[in-house]
């Protein structure tokens, strides 16, 4: 039997290479994939995703996902940010000790990409335009696809709907400020989505009719030591930061939902949503911030393999728990006691 879910794919630069090892795995599942809610490097899986699927199911989504994260690597081949010698050595794929990185992270802090960049030049923008047409998206509902960015001037989420799908919305949703200028997208000018919705899960529950949603964590909720250097500290912020806006929401899920099975709440007035969320932080917890921006192959091979090994423990345990129960472990979200 057919289970039709809905994904809420986290952003995370190059590790949302797994995200796409994870759905590469469920696609080849008995799966119905009718919405898709993306931020960042999730935003380009999702596009894969329901693009792919409307041109030929969950095989040809499979075959687009692998198509842009190859054409990923083939540009991370020719870029700056990629671990020394020494660090491929030995495994770490972290670019804390490659100069060019050192050098941004100290200019990032003083020089805008307005400075840096004056023509704006991004090499995701032709991998973009290379890989997705977008009309099949937006020509149609019945797969929807969200996309989030951070409207800039005034702070708040904007979610792009199938009918305003376009390249300039997908990179708006991937435009880090200290990287990339604003996108510019029908006269409004955007950032990442990250730092409002990463990603929004309401869209899901509002615009579509499946009641079961995957959550695919790219940042990690734990940490068993205290960091106690400033790239240590740093890399902690910015997981926890990325990870708020989802973790309030799904909080605010887990209570209205046991308002409904309380009966607090008739069922007839809400619609009752289960939870399930794939995230593996032994794979995530050795990388810090830096190695978002590493792109080299090997490394996307990686995450994509690590991902697959993800969503096959996470389907041998809870596959037959979708459309009947949540199965997300609550404690991860909910308030610390």
């Amino acid at each position: 039997m057919t289970k039709k879910v809905c994904l809420a794919l986290q952003g995370g630069g190059s590790h949302g290479a797994f995200t796409w090892g994870v759905v590469d795995r469920l696609l080849e599942e008995d799966i119905y994939v009718e919405g898709v809610s993306g931020t960042s490097a999730g935003a380009m899986n999702g596009t894969a995703i329901v693009e792919g699927s409307l041109k030929g199911g969950n095989p040809e989504a499979k075959k687009l996902m692998r198509l842009f994260w190859e054409a990923v690597g083939e540009e991370g081949r020719l870029s700056p940010f990629q671990p020394t010698v020494g660090d491929a050595i030995v495994g770490n794929e972290k670019l804390d000790n490659n100069p060019v990185y050192q050098i941004f992270r100290q200019v990032s802090h003083t020089v805008s990409p307005y400075q840096s960049n004056p023509f704006n030049y991004n090499p995701l923008e032709d991998i973009v335009n290379k890989v997705f047409t977008f009309n099949e998206v937006a020509d149609q509902f019945e797969r929807k696809l969200f996309l989030c960015a951070t409207h800039v001037k005034e702070g708040k989420l904007k979610i792009f709907k199938n009918h305003e799908l376009s390249a300039k919305a997908l990179l708006a949703s991937a435009c880090l400020p200290m990287l990339h200028q604003a996108v510019k997208v029908n006269g409004e000018y955007y950032w990442d989505g990250g730092f409002v919705g990463n990603p929004a899960i309401f869209p899901l529950i509002y615009e579509c009719e499946s009641t079961d949603i995957i959550v695919i964590q790219l940042n990690s909720a734990y940490r068993g030591d205290l960091p106690v250097d400033a790239l240590s500290i740093g890399d902690r912020l910015n997981e926890i930061t990325n990870n708020l806006s989802l973790m309030r929401e799904m909080r605010q899920i887990k209570f209205i939902t046991d308002l409904i099975d309380t009966g607090a709440i008739p069922k007839e007035n809400l619609k009752r949503v289960n939870m399930h969320l794939i995230r593996d932080d032994e794979t995530f917890q050795p990388l810090g911030f830096s190695s978002k921006l590493n792109a080299t192959p090997e490394f996307l091979e990686h995450l994509h393999a690590a991902g697959r090994r993800a969503a096959e423990r996470w389907l041998e345990k809870h596959w037959e728990g979708v459309g009947k129960t949540s199965t997300a472990d609550h404690s991860l979200y909910e308030e610390y006691k």
